[in-house]
């Protein structure tokens, strides 16, 4: 079994610093949290990306039960397969496959209530803020160079961060090194978190959210009367 299988299995479950605003963790639990049905009406489809395939992919309600060492790091590790420690009340996943030559991106849409989905966020940015190396417990990769990058700006309020895994499946072998990039965002009760990784041999330099793809579906969270 390869990394990048592992990581699929895994997945299954300036910078803006601090806590979350009082304004904008009030904000999210006002937000009426979206059905199951509801996020599959928003979520982006071939129709709406020129150049990619979309595919479903399985995604779970529960909280995620990936954990890491130091226990701090959890939330990172969660994100790295699209998912975190809260509980959603509807989540589904898409993958997105460039037409052309090129890595894809994963995406999970995840809704909440009683401001959890603001709460996503924070412990996210507290998370990467903090741990710059730490290990997956249950898949037992080591991750290093977590570095928290600007904000982008995205939704009601988002975070950036892009690590690398180190893949070794022997304690003799030599890790291979996985560029990895993580962009959740929330737009009111609803969390979308993207990651894509560069898998060795298929793609060079730091792994990358296309930011085409994040407009694209929040566009369509925002505006689900247009979607297509």
């Amino acid at each position: 079994m390869t990394f990048f299988a592992l990581s699929a299995c895994a997945s299954g479950q300036g910078s803006r610093t601090g806590a979350a605003s009082e304004e904008t963790r009030t904000a999210g639990a006002e937000d009426k949290p979206l059905g199951k049905a509801d996020l599959e009406r928003v979520a982006i489809t071939d129709a709406d990306l020129d150049g990619y395939e979309v595919e479903q992919t399985l995604a779970a309600p529960m909280a995620s039960r990936r954990t890491a060492d130091p226990a701090e790091c959890a939330p990172v590790v969660q994100a790295t397969g699209g998912s975190s420690g809260f509980v959603a009340t509807a989540r589904i996943g898409r993958k997105m496959f460039p037409k052309e030559h090129g890595p894809g991106t994963s995406m999970i849409l995840a809704s909440h209530g009683s401001g959890d989905a603001a709460r996503v966020i924070d412990a996210l940015r507290t998370a990467a803020e903090r741990c710059k190396t730490f290990l997956d417990i249950g898949v037992g990769f080591r991750y290093d160079e977590v570095a928290l990058q600007p904000d982008p700006g995205f939704g009601d309020e988002s975070v950036s961060l892009r690590l690398t895994q180190l893949a070794a499946f022997d304690e003799d072998d030599e890790p291979v090194r996985v560029p990895y990039a993580v962009v959740a965002v929330r737009q009111g009760a609803t969390v979308a978190m993207f990651y894509a990784f560069n898998r060795p041999g298929v793609a060079k330099g730091p792994a990358v959210v296309p930011e085409e793809i994040i407009r694209t579906q929040l566009d369509k969270i925002s505006n689900p009367t247009t979607s297509k």
